[in-house]
Formats: structure tokens, sequence, C-alpha cells
């Protein structure tokens, strides 16, 4: 009897641990992941209050919805924006990063990417470049 006992235990320990494995791998299967085409723009010469936008194209090739929470810059003088609506797996959305180009000199700046991507929840983006002097 003692025999048969153990043999149920075991058997219904090893099926309850199929169960979550089969559960586990489930749930780790579905997952948002962002793919940036590129991650630094060079502006090169950029005229005195010229142009200083650019947008950073991506997609989700993951297999949830990507929700992208923030974007950060490094200073002031650049803004970026993001959509605030959940990117479905497959579809690209935009990161428009608008540079204040009323400032002569280097550009040299980084936008930081929160998103609940798994591998990668956090990205970095890079632009660089030189406003020239104003004209006289």
């Amino acid at each position: 009897m003692k025999k048969i006992s153990l043999s149920a235990a075991l058997v219904m320990a090893l099926a309850f641990a199929g169960f979550a494995q089969q559960t586990g791998d489930a749930e780790e299967a579905t997952y948002a992941e962002i793919y940036f085409e590129k991650t630094e723009h060079d502006f090169g010469p950029v005229d005195y209050r010229g142009n200083g936008t650019y947008e950073f194209q991506f997609s989700n090739t993951g297999s949830a919805p990507l929700t992208i929470s923030n974007a950060t810059s490094t200073c002031g003088c650049t803004v970026p924006s993001y959509p605030k609506a959940p990117i479905a797996p497959g579809e690209k959305g935009v990161i428009k990063v608008v540079y204040d180009t009323g400032r002569q000199g280097a550009i040299d700046k980084w936008i930081t990417v929160t998103s609940n991507a798994k591998a990668s929840p956090s990205v970095k983006l890079h632009i660089k470049g030189e406003v020239k002097a104003p004209a006289k």
C-alpha cells in the first residue's frame, strides 16, 4: 500500500511540475520588444535656427503590446516626444526629437527611451552635429 501511495504521489508531483513548466513557458513567450532602425543621428552642419528635428523609427518585434513610459534628454535644449498608446506586435512608431538650433556650437545629446521591452527596457538614442554661427 505504501508503494502505491508513494507512486501516486510521485506521479502527481511530476504532473504538477510539468503543468507548471508549460504555464511558465507560455507566460514567457508573450513579451514586447523594441527595435530601432538606428540609434544615432548626425545632423552634420546645421544653420543657426535651422531644422533640428529628427524622427527615430522603431518597431515592436515582440509578441505583446509595447508601451513606452518615458523619453528624456540630457538637457532642456533637446525635447523628445513619443507615442502614448501601446504599439501592437509588428507595428512601428516614432520617437521625435527636436533640438534647439538657436544655440551655436556642438550638438552631442542623449535621449533615454524607457519601455516595457523585455530584453532592452532602456534604450539610448544619440544626436550630434554642429550649429553654425548666425549669419551677419
